[in-house]
């Protein structure tokens, strides 16, 4: 039964709030990347273009880094996870949503919750590379990505373990939970930041969408089904969650896998805390500390190493160790 009952988390004391342990870490960790880092570009099969930021260290074995909603390749906890590997030896690539990296895409579309697809082009590349072992991982619409696309894809013999966290493994029940009165922050910053977005693609996507409706959402459920949902196919947003939710890809994934929900985190909604796909599946791995808050999971007195990092590193390589 993989169900992790009792996490080895701890908060640091003065992070006494969920909203204090997910906002301080995002916005005062003050980090940077290994110096050695590429920047490459790969095409899509549909014309269009990924970002990739690459930690080159020699190594046969590489970890995939996917970022939350409106996040991209250089915050600080995806430094954090690219500095844990690549201190123990690892190749690291942390990649970029479509419009993510600083300049608009190509396509009308742009990245939403269950665009797997674009992270199978990422993994496809990189086992073009000859690593020996590839692993993921995923924060927040990152670990749903993440989820979905092992449950998804039949995946190489190379791609060997995951650890994602703060998943937002029912999307319908987390956009009713974002759109709450104590997370008028977080949506208020996210829908600035998705319509702007919107408007540098405006002239493409005009004659698709209505973009006043686009602009007037209120919350993330109305950016969602005015823009996310038809733009991608997808009609309405409800629709669009129930056929990218990650807990619906649970029983699908066949490598071992590590699931982090902090059981305070101030977006997920108690439906991302059933365990019912976790107990009936082999591989998946599901931890709900008490604390860590979204995308936090701090640390004190571990040289700069968050929890986060340093759990999925050790799950990870028992994982390859163990092979």
């Amino acid at each position: 039964m993989p169900l992790i009952s009792n996490s080895t988390y701890l908060r640091p004391s003065w992070l006494f709030s969920r909203h204090l342990e997910t906002i301080v870490p995002s916005t005062l960790r003050r980090i940077s990347g290994p110096k050695v880092k590429s920047r490459v570009r790969i095409e899509t099969t549909d014309d269009d273009f990924l970002d990739l930021d690459w930690y080159k260290n020699n190594a046969d074995k590489v970890l995939i880094l996917s970022h939350g909603l409106e996040g991209d390749s250089q915050r600080p906890y995806i430094l954090g996870m690219v500095n844990k590997f690549f201190a123990e030896g690892w190749d690291v690539i942390a990649w970029n949503y479509r419009g993510c990296s600083g300049e608009p895409n190509r396509q009308p579309k742009f990245y939403h919750s269950g665009a797997t697809s674009d992270l199978h082009e990422v993994v496809s590349y990189v086992l073009q590379q000859d690593f020996k072992e590839v692993a993921l991982s995923g924060f927040s619409l990152g670990g749903n990505l993440t989820l979905k696309f092992l449950g998804e894809y039949e995946q190489d013999a190379r791609v060997t373990a995951a650890a994602v966290f703060s998943v937002p493994l029912d999307l319908a029940g987390c956009a009713r939970e974002i759109d709450k009165r104590h997370n008028v922050l977080y949506s208020k910053r996210f829908l600035k930041s998705l319509k702007e977005k919107v408007r540098c693609k405006s002239d493409l996507i005009k004659d698709m969408v209505d973009m006043a409706k686009i602009e007037q959402s209120k919350s993330v459920y109305e950016f969602d089904n005015y823009l996310t949902a038809p733009i991608h196919g997808f009609g309405t947003a409800d629709n669009y969650y129930a056929r990218c939710s990650s807990r619906e890809f649970i029983h699908g994934i066949k490598i071992p896998t590590l699931v982090v929900n902090a059981l305070n985190d101030p977006f997920l909604s108690t439906s991302c805390f059933d365990t019912t796909n976790f107990v009936t599946s082999d591989d998946v791995y599901f931890e709900m500390p008490k604390f860590g808050g979204h995308v936090g999971f701090s640390s004190v007195g571990t040289r700069g190493v968050y929890w986060s990092e340093q759990r999925a590193f050790d799950f990870i390589s028992q994982q390859i160790h163990d092979r």
